[in-house]
């Protein structure tokens, strides 16, 4: 029998950054990026930046699922507000654990909860099709870089 511990540890395989956005200020229009500098806070030139949700993740793959619970296709990582989108990585199985994208570290601290404006975007029904789907909160614990198409890497 296998140890539960072990069976924790275990992902069949690296993520890959797909996407990097920025909120220069509140309720601004998310600016898509190539590269970004990590700081203690957050990403430069990001709004956010506190220590406990100093950067938010999103799996690629609940874009399409957040857009199927719409009855459409896929909706843009922009408008969900987060600032990175990883792909073919389980963010849940990392909560309380760290990743490693490019020469940065963070570590996976909570949801990252739907907010009202949802509806505003997504339209009727946003908020609910997002929650369980929202994404992540992470601390930055070593800054670095990181760019499009970086392993992202369970430590």
């Amino acid at each position: 029998m296998q140890n539960l511990k072990d069976l924790i540890s275990r992902h069949a395989q690296d993520g890959r950054l797909r996407w990097i956005g920025l909120r220069p200020a509140r309720r601004a229009e998310v600016l898509s990026v190539d590269e970004v500098e990590v700081t203690e806070r957050g990403l430069t030139g990001d709004h956010g930046g506190s220590v406990k949700r100093g950067v938010t993740l999103i799996q690629q793959e609940h874009l399409t699922t957040i857009g199927a619970m719409l009855g459409r296709g896929p909706v843009l990582a922009q408008d969900l507000r987060r600032n990175l989108v990883i792909e073919g990585l389980n963010l849940a199985a990392l909560k309380g654990r760290q990743l490693q994208i490019g020469t940065a570290v963070l570590e996976v601290t909570g949801i990252c909860a739907p907010c009202s404006r949802m509806e505003e975007i997504l339209g009727f029904g946003g908020y609910s099709a997002v929650r369980g789907h929202g994404g992540w909160c992470a601390r930055v614990v070593t800054p670095g870089r990181m760019a499009l198409d970086m392993l992202v890497t369970p430590l």
